[in-house]
């Protein structure tokens, strides 16, 4: 506090200005409604969506389908053996590790259960 009993901040604190604390572009309201609407229209069910803004579907013909999916198999990139290897050793001792530690709490609270049962039908 300063001698005249207001609080004075550090130099080091900056002032936030008006301009930082202005709206990002597209968060307006009417920005935000169009973008909902477009959302809704995207995933709405194919039968609810009005038949004049639906485009009718081209068909593909077998042929063309083939190629299209060797094309998109052609883009894939297939781990190598060593990479698989190290994977499925990895995911083997994930399990081990859980399948222990399970174990050792199951064995621990069936312990604790067994020992509040002796002591309930002891007494």
């Amino acid at each position: 506090m300063s001698s005249t009993g207001r609080f004075s901040f550090p130099s080091y604190w900056k002032v936030v200005s008006l301009k930082s604390m202005a709206r990002k572009p597209g968060s307006s309201p009417s920005a935000i409604k169009s973008r909902a609407a477009k959302t809704a229209a995207a995933l709405a069910p194919a039968g609810s969506a009005p038949a004049a803004a639906a485009a009718p579907k081209k068909r593909t013909n077998p042929v063309q389908f083939f190629r299209e999916v060797r094309a998109e198999g052609r883009k894939i990139t297939w781990t190598t053996r060593k990479e698989t290897w190290i994977t499925s050793v990895m995911v083997f001792l994930m399990v081990v590790l859980a399948s222990v530690f399970f174990l050792a709490v199951d064995g621990a609270l069936g312990f604790a259960v067994n020992q509040l049962l002796k002591l309930a039908t002891s007494g």
